[in-house]
């Protein structure tokens, strides 16, 4: 693991996570407000988004939340889609944070600064959905906030509602 802190908090993750944090670098991070959060950088490749999964299943189990697994699976899923087919980097930074005992954001960092737009899209279409399901599972609580080098596309799952 890398960025490892020395913290007892993340000497626990880092027990929680082991297969995974043996094979990638998962970083546990307490933002300024002291919020919880796993972040993970990924080639931006299809087949990654296997690895953001198990990185948001992780954090989810080691939380107590796992009940919220499948609606994270598809969240991490679009959002990694998104920035695997429109960034132009080699690489994009996977996060999950969770914001309090009722909700936990998901959010992919890219380095493209084009943001994303709900687009509407014929019947016969094979792409172009994915932000209308992000839209439809958050009921609307996602977002993308702009920064000076990209984007950061997010989507905020309600743990109570998964957990009902």
């Amino acid at each position: 693991m890398t960025d490892a802190t020395t913290s007892p908090e993340y000497r626990d993750a880092a027990d929680a996570l082991p297969g995974l944090a043996r094979r990638l670098s998962i970083s546990e991070l307490r933002l300024a407000d002291d919020l919880p959060a796993y972040t993970l950088t990924l080639p931006r490749l299809p087949e990654c988004a296997r690895d953001a999964r198990q990185m948001v299943s992780s954090a989810l189990g080691y939380w107590g939340l796992g009940c919220a697994e499948d609606e994270a699976h598809i969240l991490v899923t679009e959002l990694m889609s998104n920035a695997v087919a429109h960034a132009r980097r080699a690489n994009v930074r996977v996060s999950v944070t969770r914001l309090d005992v009722l909700a936990v954001r998901i959010a992919v960092t890219d380095m493209s600064r084009t943001l994303p737009r709900i687009r509407e899209v014929d019947g016969e279409a094979e792409s172009g959905r994915g932000l209308a399901i992000i839209d439809a599972l958050t009921r609307g609580r996602w977002g993308a906030d702009p920064l000076p080098w990209g984007k950061c596309v997010w989507a905020e799952i309600n743990t109570r509602k998964a957990q009902m």
